[in-house]
């Protein structure tokens, strides 16, 4: 509603990443993909950095998440 208070796309993945774990003091542990660090991450059916960049945002909720690695496991598979 207020475009001078919005948030680019990279800035919102480090909030739920990076930031999040900073505010944890986790991020020496988690937060992002780095050797020593455990592997925690999601694999997309769609590059939600560029629905953003071209001005596609309103498709970023039709993302679908297709495998989950939990510390470095596969947790869960769309397949």
């Amino acid at each position: 509603w207020n475009t001078a208070e919005r948030l680019d796309i990279l800035s919102i993945i480090d909030a739920y990443t990076i930031n999040g774990a900073k505010a944890l003091r986790q991020n020496d542990k988690v937060g992002s993909l780095e050797v020593g660090k455990k592997a925690d991450f999601i694999v997309l059916n769609q590059n939600i950095i560029d629905l953003a960049r071209n001005g596609q945002s309103h498709r970023i909720d039709e993302t679908k998440v297709l495998t989950t690695i939990f510390n470095g496991t596969v947790v869960y598979s769309a397949h």
